[in-house]
């Protein structure tokens, strides 16, 4: 899993700029994982779909729903 990972963050991300310092690049890979990989990428777990949608279809069912689960 952790191969997976860093094999996206270098793919997507890191090898696509140039990096001044390493605290900027620290820095900008941080964000890059808060923003883009965790909120956004879909995950097999959640039916493919990205966290932040199945918060939504989580937050939009009814309470009926939710009390009968």
């Amino acid at each position: 899993m952790a191969e997976s990972f860093f094999a996206t963050l270098k793919t997507e991300f890191y090898y696509r700029r140039v990096w001044p310092t390493k605290a900027g690049a620290s820095k900008a890979v941080g964000a890059w994982i808060e923003d883009r990989y965790n909120r956004r990428r879909r995950h097999s777990a959640l039916g493919q779909i990205s966290p932040v949608s199945f918060e939504l279809q989580h937050c939009n069912q009814p309470a009926a729903a939710l009390q009968a689960a």
